[in-house]
């Protein structure tokens, strides 16, 4: 039986893991919420992103140095497929403009990582330093307090973002009435650019968190992916704080099943969640 201190343990490891599902969650809604694409590369962009802060690690010995890094490049990358691919797709509406958005994405998707499956064979990761305490007898991972702290502090930042600032306001007045936004010189598709952006960041943030605890291989792009697709399923697809909500619940519920049950059968748990919330609330994806 276990001990009240050991699910204290697995509480804190499934509150670091559920934030990490909640920006890759977010990353996805922001994205479908605002210009009706689903971006099936998001996990690539969190991969990346590790590779790179990887790279820069080894040169600067500095991760203060190398995460920023890291995730300025993979902005800038998302930027580049923003005025790019996704022009495109943005020409199209409606449903019409989500079946471009997956193919589009997909084909991104296997392109980058056939690149990367040729130059980064290896698996990464950035947990170097990061060593476990012990605080009232409760032994807690350095990843799981890093991952905690720094997630709560990006999130902190994106409410500020939406709430506080001009552009967080013009992004939420194109998403409940882009004809209004229009009259106020708002422009959807620079918002869209913006948001567009703003998601590969928080992917890769994702990313980088992630491998803080778990080995980061180039396969893990699609593994990054689902999850984000299923949190932002549960969380209303639309919802930024649905998003969070459900990425933390299904973060601790994973966890606690892994630790009872199995790794195999946590990730079966997923997806009967999802098709739960589906079945039952089959508006979620409309």
């Amino acid at each position: 039986m276990e001990t009240p201190i050991r699910l204290l343990e697995l509480l804190i490891d499934g509150v670091s893991r559920g934030l990490v599902f909640a920006l890759l969650g977010v990353g996805i809604t922001v994205v479908f919420g605002l210009g009706g694409v689903l971006n099936l590369a998001l996990g690539v962009f969190s991969v990346i992103a590790v590779i790179v802060a990887m790279e820069l690690f080894g040169l600067t010995g500095s991760l203060i140095v190398a995460i920023p890094a890291a995730l300025l490049a993979v902005g800038l990358l998302g930027l580049g497929v923003d005025r790019s691919l996704l022009s495109l797709v943005y020409r199209s509406e409606g449903e019409e403009r989500i079946l471009l958005g997956i193919f589009t994405t997909i084909g991104l998707a296997t392109f980058l990582d056939g690149l990367l499956f040729i130059t980064y064979p290896s698996s990464y990761s950035l947990s170097a330093g990061l060593s476990s305490m012990t605080l009232g007898g409760v032994q807690i991972r350095g990843s799981s307090l890093a991952v905690i702290a720094i997630s709560v502090v990006a999130f902190l930042a994106l409410y500020y973002f939406f709430s506080r600032t001009y552009l967080g306001g013009a992004t939420r007045t194109v998403l409940q009435d882009e004809t209004g936004a229009i009259l106020c010189g708002i422009s959807p598709r620079r918002m869209r650019t913006l948001v567009f952006l703003l998601s590969t960041v928080v992917a890769g943030l994702a990313g980088i968190l992630y491998s803080f605890t778990f080995e980061v291989t180039v396969a893990t792009a699609f593994e990054l992916t689902i999850y984000a697709i299923i949190v932002s399923i549960v969380g209303g697809v639309t919802s930024i704080v649905g998003a969070v909500v459900a990425g933390l619940l299904l973060g601790i519920v994973v966890t606690f099943t892994s630790a009872f049950i199995g790794a195999y059968v946590s990730e079966i748990v997923l997806f009967m969640v999802a098709i739960a919330v589906l079945i039952a609330r089959p508006e979620q994806i409309k």
